[in-house]
C-alpha cells in the first residue's frame, strides 16, 4: 500500500506537469493564432487634436491626414507596405429588392496584406482601380450572402448610396464571425462621396523583427508627422499609433513567463513525489535490516545491496512516472482531437480561439521521463548507501 501510494504521488506529479504544459501551450498557440488574423508586424496610425501647446501654437488644433501623407509614409525606411483609409461608415447597399446597411472601407491595394484579408472569389482592389478611380467594390461574405443569396455576385452591380459599383470580389477576415465590411478604391470614394483628398488613418506593415526595431520605426513616424504638422512628438492625442508587433512580443513574453511558472509548479510537484519515494525506501531499509544482514553475512557485497535498493526505487519512479506521462499526454491529445473535430464542424468564419493545439512536445515528454529515472536513482541512493553500511552482526540483532 505504501509503495502504491508513493507511486501514485509520482504519477500524479508527472500527470499534472503534462496537463499544465499542454494547457500553457494551448493558450500560447491560441493567442498567437489570433495575432495572425492581421499581419503581426502591422501598425495603424490615426490623427486627433493637439493637447500640448507647441512653438507658439495653442492646443486643440485638429490634425488631418491627406493623400500626400500616404505617399510620404511609403518612402520611409522600415515601412514595407502601406494603405490610406477613408471611412464612409455605414452605407446603404442594394441589389434588386435586397437592401442593407454595411461598413464601407475605402483603401489602397496593400490593405489586403496588412489585414490578411482572404479573397474567397474574384480579386481585391488593384493599382489600376485606384489610379483610374474605378467604381468597383469587394464585398464581405455576409454582404454578398444577404444581397445575392445563392447567386454569384461577381460582375454584378450593387448600388452604394444609390451609386452603382461593380462587384469584383468576395472577401472574409481571418478570425472574424461577421464579414460585413466592403472595400472600394480610396480615390473613387474621395471623388464620388466628397472626400476631397482626406484620409482618416494609415495602415502599414513594418520591416522589424525585434521590439527595439519596431519602436525605432514608430518614433521615426511620430517625429516625421510632428515636423510636418507642427505638434509636440510626445502629444499622443495629436497622433495615435497601434504597434501590433510590440503587443505581440510583449504578449509572447508573458506566456514565456507563464511557462516558466508552470515548470516550477510541475517540478515542485515531482519533487514532492520523489521525496515520498526516498522516505518509503528508508522505511523499506529499516524493515529489511535483518534480511540485509543475512545477505551480507553470506557474502553479498555493498554494491549488490545498493543495487537492490536502487532497482526498487528506480522501478517505482519509472513505472509510476511513465503511467502519469502516458495519461497526461493522452488526455491532452484527446482534448486536441475533439477541438479539431469541433473546429471542422463549425463555420469557416468562426475560427477565433484562445486555446489551440494543447499538446506537449515529444522531446519534453522524453526529458521528463529521463528526469524521473535520474530522480528515482537519487531518491534511492541515500537509503541504499545506509543499507550497505550496516554491519551483518548489527543487522542480525535487529528486531
Amino acid at each position: 500500500m505504501r509503495t502504491f501510494l508513493t507511486g501514485f504521488s509520482v504519477a500524479w506529479g508527472i500527470f499534472m506537469l503534462m496537463i499544465l504544459l499542454g494547457s500553457g501551450n494551448g493558450l500560447s498557440n491560441g493567442v498567437a493564432a489570433n495575432f495572425m488574423n492581421d499581419a503581426v508586424n502591422a501598425m495603424w496610425i490615426w490623427t486627433g487634436e493637439t493637447t500640448i501647446p507647441y512653438e507658439g501654437m495653442k492646443s486643440g488644433r485638429p490634425i488631418q491626414f491627406h493623400n500626400d501623407d500616404y505617399d510620404m509614409i511609403r518612402q520611409m525606411s522600415g515601412v514595407e507596405v502601406a494603405s490610406g483609409r477613408y471611412f464612409m461608415g455605414n452605407t446603404r447597399y442594394s441589389y434588386e429588392k435586397e437592401t442593407g446597411e454595411y461598413t464601407t472601407i475605402t483603401c489602397h491595394p496593400d490593405l489586403k496584406n496588412v489585414e490578411n484579408l482572404i479573397i474567397n472569389e474574384g480579386r481585391f482592389i488593384n493599382k489600376v482601380d485606384v489610379n483610374e478611380k474605378r467604381k468597383v467594390v469587394v464585398l464581405g461574405k455576409d454582404i454578398a450572402d444577404a444581397l445575392f443569396k445563392d447567386k454569384s455576385p461577381l460582375g454584378e452591380y450593387v448600388k452604394v448610396n444609390n451609386v452603382p459599383f461593380k462587384v469584383i470580389g468576395i472577401s472574409s477576415e481571418p478570425g472574424s464571425t461577421r464579414n460585413r465590411n466592403a472595400y472600394m478604391p480610396v480615390s473613387t470614394a474621395q471623388m464620388i462621396f466628397n472626400g476631397s483628398n482626406r484620409l482618416h488613418n494609415l495602415a502599414i506593415t513594418i520591416n522589424s523583427k525585434t521590439l527595439a526595431e519596431s519602436q525605432e520605426v514608430e518614433e521615426q513616424i511620430r517625429n516625421t508627422f510632428a515636423r510636418k504638422y507642427k505638434f509636440d512628438p510626445k502629444d499622443e492625442s495629436a497622433l495615435g499609433l497601434y504597434n501590433k508587433l510590440e503587443n505581440y512580443i510583449q504578449t509572447m513574453r508573458i506566456f514565456q513567463a507563464i511557462k516558466i511558472f508552470i515548470w516550477i509548479i510541475g517540478i515542485g510537484t515531482l519533487i514532492a513525489g520523489i521525496v515520498g519515494v526516498s522516505n518509503i525506501m528508508l522505511i523499506v531499509v529499516k524493515e529489511r535490516t535483518k534480511e540485509i544482514g543475512i545477505r551480507k553475512a553470506i557474502g553479498a557485497s555493498p554494491a549488490s545491496v545498493i543495487g537492490l535498493i536502487l532497482l526498487e526505487s528506480i522501478l517505482i519512479t519509472t513505472v509510476a512516472g511513465y503511467i502519469g506521462l502516458v495519461l497526461g499526454t493522452g488526455l491532452m491529445e484527446l482534448i486536441n482531437y475533439f477541438m479539431v473535430q469541433s473546429a471542422a464542424a463549425a463555420p469557416t468564419d468562426m475560427n477565433e480561439t484562445i486555446f489551440l493545439n494543447p499538446t506537449v512536445d515529444f522531446n519534453i515528454a522524453l526529458s521528463a521521463t529521463l528526469l524521473l529515472i535520474i530522480a528515482g536513482a537519487i531518491a534511492g541512493y541515500i537509503p541504499a548507501k545506509r543499507a550497505a553500511s550496516i554491519k551483518p552482526i548489527v543487522a542480525l540483532r535487529d528486531e
